[in-house]
């Protein structure tokens, strides 16, 4: 079984809005060299998660994980992924797609956050 990631971001109008996002994709990549990690977008930016994910399966991905780089779950995420998400499954029912848990709802990105917004302080 050949594993990929999919960090999913929302995308914007900016080209720069991805720059964070491109970090993040760097910083896994140089820890697991082996496995496919990409980038994907709901709107306003390639590619989209349907593109990343066909690309993916294939150059051989059995197994994607896409990874929700928003900060909370709310629409998009409730409703709009999920449907992405079987539409991807029924076109491709030998794969296995899993969505991870929003990044922004994970205790270690709380607390990131919460370390970041003190040290703005001083403290």
């Amino acid at each position: 079984m050949t594993t990929a990631l999919i960090l999913f971001a929302h995308g914007a109008r900016d080209p720069e809005w991805a720059n964070p996002m491109r970090r993040v994709q760097a910083a896994v990549r140089q820890r697991v060299a082996e496995m496919p990690v990409e980038l994907a977008f709901l709107e306003f930016m390639t590619p989209t998660l349907a593109d990343c994910a066909t690309a993916l399966i294939a150059d051989g991905a059995t197994k994607i994980v896409v990874m929700p780089m928003f900060i909370a779950r709310g629409g998009h995420l409730k409703r709009d992924v999920p449907e992405l998400l079987a539409a991807l499954q029924a076109a491709h029912p030998g794969v296995e797609l899993t969505l991870g848990e929003v990044i922004g709802e994970q205790e270690i990105v709380v607390q990131a956050m919460a370390e970041a917004s003190l040290q703005s302080l001083g403290l």
